[in-house]
Parts: structure tokens; sequence; C-alpha cells
């Protein structure tokens, strides 16, 4: 079964999610389709700046991921993703786009994408809001005709915890009438690691 995986690179939670999926990829029948979305877009209208990014940083990593998916694909996609929150235990956020799309076997290039890509980046989020809506952010998920957002995890389940999880959130999200589900938040904490 084909699982698309709409996220914005930026996300810390994002990235754990994403840990989740390629892990549960290991015990069910899951292809990954990696997608993206902007919280660049999703919140340019707003009064507040929710991601604290006054001088529009966040718009960088996801041009060069959509750069990188327009011209190489889901797979290159997934790749570059992976090899960018792969860094030095140092780095407080997410690692070089440079040396991620050199191990991720990818033209360096890539690395410059700028506002020429704002167009692919804004289908790209539309497509993928539009399955649930604009009161969500990233990561959203969409399988077996259903789509939702998250589900958002401060640690990567294992193995067959994994396949559990991926069971139990398809099953519950495509129930007609469910609309949402929450647990207790984690302690809060500075690690923007993406490493739980």
């Amino acid at each position: 079964m084909i699982a698309e995986f709409w996220f914005d690179p930026s996300c810390p939670y994002t990235w754990t999610t994403s840990r989740w999926l390629v892990e549960a990829a290991t015990v069910r029948p899951i292809e990954i389709d990696w997608r993206l979305l902007s919280l660049s877009v999703l919140n340019e209208n707003r009064e507040d700046d929710p991601e604290g990014d006054p001088d529009g940083y966040l718009w960088v990593p996801v041009r060069v991921a959509t750069a990188v998916r327009e011209q190489h694909g889901s797979a290159a996609l997934g790749r570059f993703y992976e090899q960018l929150w792969t860094r030095e235990e140092t780095a407080d956020w997410i690692g070089n786009f440079a040396t991620a799309l050199e191990n991720a076997g990818l033209p360096t290039e890539l690395a410059t994408a700028g506002p020429e890509w704002d167009a692919a980046v804004r289908r790209s989020h539309e497509k993928g809001i539009a399955l649930v809506g604009t009161h969500v952010g990233t990561p959203i998920i969409a399988a077996r005709g259903t789509a939702f957002f998250g589900p958002v995890l401060s640690r990567v389940p294992r193995d067959e915890e994994a396949g559990r999880l991926w069971d139990a959130v398809v099953t519950v999200a495509g129930t007609p009438g469910f609309h949402e589900l929450k647990g207790k938040p984690p302690a809060i904490h500075d690690d923007h690691s993406g490493h739980p």
C-alpha cells in the first residue's frame, strides 16, 4: 500500500513521525511517497508567527526539498530528508544542505534552490492541505482512502510496535465521523535534534 507522507522538512516532530513511518514500513507492506507541505505557506497570512521565523528561513529547506522532488523523484526526496537530519550531534537543527545532497547521491547545486521553486512549493502544499484542511500542519499522511494529520510523536516506535501504531492510526482515521484524538503531551525540553 502507498502512504503519501506530506511534510515540511524543517519540523523536528515531523522528523520523528517520518522515522516511525519508515520503521512501520519494515513490518507492514507500506511504500512511502514523500511529498511536501510548507509551514511558510501555511502561516503566511497570519498576524502571529507560530514558527518564530520573521526572516523567512523556513522557505530554504522546503525549496531545496522541492527541487529534489521535482527533478529526482520521491525516493530521492526521502534520501535527502534522511541525510538532512543525519548530522553532527553538536548541531542544533537540520544539517548542511549541500552535504545532505551529496550524501544522498544528489547534485549539490540543488542547495542553492531559491524563489524560482516557490510556485512548485505552493502547488504541492495545496494538494496536501486540501486532503485535511488548513486547520492542521505537518505532517499529513494519506493512505487507504483517508488522510490525517500526524501522528505527533515524541519518540520513534520500533519493530512491531511501529506496525501496531500504523494499523491503529489508519483504522481510527478511516472511521466515518472520526475527527480528533490527542494524548498527554510530552515534557517540554529544548532538544530540537529530532532524536527523541
